[in-house]
This record gives structure tokens, sequence and C-alpha cells, in this order.
């Protein structure tokens, strides 16, 4: 045990520890506001009544979610050039995965991708394009699933909130739809610092020049596991709202969480889920167990990568 703890104790103090202390307290006072606007004990009851057979199923669900992405992330590195066999991409990517949910640390889960492919006697940088490809695909994939599921529930919620999360995503999908073309894009030559844009592009077309079939099945299969899981767990705690309303309402509070805010998105996807599911009628207490418990699930779906980090450690010592 003393070993475990100095090996947690060196990783929260890996820089930017005063970003970590923030993030915790942004968290804990978001979830705190929520907390205070239901009745404690109502979740608690919330919880005894759910149907474990359903929170089984959405746990395999974001298991199977997470090892399809270290999958997909083969697969592009793959038509990368880096040649790595799928064991190493998922005990690398459960390891990171570890790091973004199970540690309240300023070590991103990208960022020990990065190190792991760069310690196999690649560079930093060119790692860092194929993890970075892999968030995009896996971001543009949940921005065309929400946008897609619209059109079959147009008066779920208020027009207002109908044109700002459609704007966020069309701009979103727009926004890949320039990074992925800027490699015909002659006059960004002439600007050193958007060099970036071209790189990314010429690695995006290089990252789909084989298997794109499966890439972009995957992709698309890997957000349809998550919000599965999410319809698993609100079924489990009595929620009676149809698989359309996940794929509407759930999507963007997951992107809401991608900014660095909180702690693996806690207090945020419980806030934004509360306050979109509202909309529609949904009890406030339901929701917040259902975000609590998905977000529990992914802690528990990540251990997997802290038993890879310990044994990676004992194997260096």
């Amino acid at each position: 045990m003393p070993g475990i703890m100095a090996t947690l104790r060196e990783i929260v103090s890996f820089g930017g520890r005063y970003k970590v202390y923030l993030r915790i307290l942004v968290s804990i006072a978001i979830l705190v506001v929520i907390l205070r606007s239901v009745d404690a004990f109502q979740v608690l009851d919330i919880l005894k009544r759910a149907k474990p057979d359903l929170l089984w199923t959405a746990l395999i669900l974001q298991l199977a979610s997470a090892t399809l992405s270290a999958f997909r992330w083969q697969l592009i590195m793959r038509n990368l050039k880096f040649g790595l066999m799928f064991p190493f991409y998922l005990r690398s990517y459960y390891k990171a995965m570890f790091f973004n949910q199970g540690l309240p640390t300023s070590v991103g889960g990208d960022a020990i991708r990065v190190l792991d492919v760069a310690n196999r006697g690649f560079r930093k940088r060119d790692a860092l394009y194929g993890v970075l490809l892999d968030r995009i695909v896996g971001l543009g994939a949940l921005l065309v699933m929400n946008l897609v599921a619209y059109p079959f529930a147009p008066d779920m919620l208020p027009d207002s909130i109908y044109t700002l999360t459609l704007l966020a995503v069309t701009c979103g999908v727009a926004g890949l739809a320039i990074v992925s073309s800027a490699r015909f894009l002659a006059w960004l030559d002439a600007y050193p610092k958007l060099a970036i844009v071209s790189a990314m592009a010429d690695r995006l077309q290089l990252a789909f020049l084989s298997n794109r079939l499966l890439i972009g099945a995957s992709s698309l299969l890997i957000p349809l596991l998550a919000m599965l899981s999410f319809h698993a767990t609100g079924s489990a705690l009595g929620l009676q709202y149809g698989f359309v309303t996940y794929l509407v309402i759930v999507p963007p509070a997951i992107i809401l969480t991608i900014i660095p805010i909180s702690v693996a998105g806690w207090g945020v996807r419980e806030g934004a889920l509360v306050a979109l599911f509202a909309l529609v009628g949904a009890d406030k207490a339901v929701i917040l167990t259902m975000s609590i418990l998905y977000g529990l699930m992914q802690v528990i779906v990540s251990l997997p990568g802290f038993i890879i980090f310990l044994a990676g450690r004992k194997h260096k010592s």
C-alpha cells in the first residue's frame, strides 16, 4: 500500500496542481448547487429502487464503447504508419481512461497515450497528431449523431434551445469539414502559425486512407453504445423516455464536459443533464442520480487502467 500511495502522490504533484484544485472546487460547487435543489433522501430512495440488471447492462455497454474506442484508435494509428498491435492500444487507452476518470490529476489521458506511443520509439509530435485525430473523429461522430437525431423529435425542446444547440453542432461539423479540406488551401503555407492546420489535414487524409468504412462505423457505434448505456441507466431508475430523447439531449451535455473546468466533467455533466431533461418534464433527482451513476460506471470501467499502470510501474522498478 505505501508504494501505491507514493505513486499516487507522485502523479498528483506532476505540475499544474493549482489547476487540479480549481477543477475540484468547480465540480464540488456545481454539485452542491444541484443537490440543494433536490431532496438527497429522494436520491437514495431512487438508488434503492434501481433495477440491477439494467445497471449491469449499462456497465457492459460502457465497457464495449471503451474497448471499441481503443480499436478505432488502432485503425487510425495504423494508417498513420505506427504499426503497433491492438493489445498495446487497448492497454494505453484504458490507462488513459483511468487518468481521466479515476484520478483528479493534471496529467490528462491524452498525454498518457502520447507518452506511451513515444516510448515505443516514435516522435511525440507524431504521436500527438494521432491522438488528436482520434479525438476529432470521435467528436465528429458524436456531433453527426446528435444532428441526425433532431429531425426525429422537432418539438422536444424549446425553439431557443434547439437553435443554440443546432448552431453549436453545425459549427462543430463545419469546423471539422474545414480542417479536412485545409490541405487544398495553398494560402495556409504563407502562415507558419497555421501549419498545424495543414498538418492535421494531411494526417486526417492518411487516417482514412484504408479501412474507411470500419473507422466510420466504429466511430458512430462508440457514441451509440454510450447513449444506450445512458438509456439503460435511465430505464433502471424508472425513466420512460425513448432512445431518441437521449440522442437529442445527452450529446450536448457530453460535449460541454470537454471544457476543462471540472474534474472529468463532474458537475458540468450533471448540471447540463438536469437542466436539459427538466425541459421535457423529467424529475431532477432522477436525472441527477442517472448522471452520477453514469460517471461512477466510467470510473469502474477505467479501473483496469489502474492495474495496467501499476504493472508498468512495477516492471520499470
